[in-house]
């Protein structure tokens, strides 16, 4: 079943609506969601119960950001995370769930999920959450802006999969908890010297880091 709504907005450019997409088998928190959002006034919204609904939806019109839950009845968030993926590689997840623990959260951001939410939330906790997206992704953004918060992001999923903490990747990096806390904030693009220093620590080439966000 899909319960698209009508007159969705295409992607959006900067200074209009952001194109929310919903994936959830609950027709009612469908509806409850798409309320919270219209009122918000910021973003457009589309509904879906059915993974393969939601996939033709993104291929018809890609929306920036998308809502997945976790636990859908037959389909997992996760094979659907899988292939929002394996389409539309650079595109912003954010996951519903009813039932988190440290190992899911863990598991979840391996699959370079944005963030989380947990039911139930309320609009200050779902405003908070795509507001952050919003500022990572750099939707109405100029480039360094969107360079920043990128590249800020992908560091902090660097650093969480491998279970440091901020003084650890600042050990290892050979910088201050302030100076990585700041990066991965988005509030300042590394040094060349800095971000050496953190391709080190995660044995990973500058290349292979900057082709990651997929700015």
């Amino acid at each position: 079943m899909n319960t698209q709504t009508e007159g969705a907005a295409p992607t959006a450019a900067p200074g209009s609506r952001v194109d929310i997409a919903v994936l959830d088998d609950d027709v009612d928190f469908l509806r409850y969601i798409e309320d919270l959002l219209r009122d918000e006034g910021a973003y457009s919204v589309r509904t879906f119960t059915h993974p393969n609904d939601l996939l033709l939806g993104c291929e018809q019109c890609v929306p920036e950001i998308v809502l997945v839950d976790m636990k859908m009845g037959d389909f997992t968030g996760e094979s659907v995370i899988i292939g929002l993926r394996a389409r539309h590689p650079s595109i912003c997840i954010i996951v519903i769930t009813g039932y988190p623990s440290l190992e899911d959260m863990r598991a979840t951001f391996k699959l370079n999920v944005f963030d989380y939410l947990t039911k139930p939330f309320s609009l200050a906790q779902l405003r908070q959450t795509l507001k952050h997206a919003v500022d990572v992704f750099g939707l109405g953004q100029a480039p360094h802006e969107r360079l920043r918060g990128k590249l800020g992001h992908r560091i902090k999923m660097l650093r969480v999969e491998r279970e440091w903490s901020l003084k650890d990747l600042a050990g290892a990096a050979r910088l201050s908890v302030s100076q990585i806390s700041s990066i991965e904030r988005g509030a300042h693009l590394p040094s060349v010297e800095s971000f050496l220093g953190l391709c080190r620590a995660f044995g990973k080439r500058p290349s292979e880091i900057l082709a990651s966000i997929d700015f």
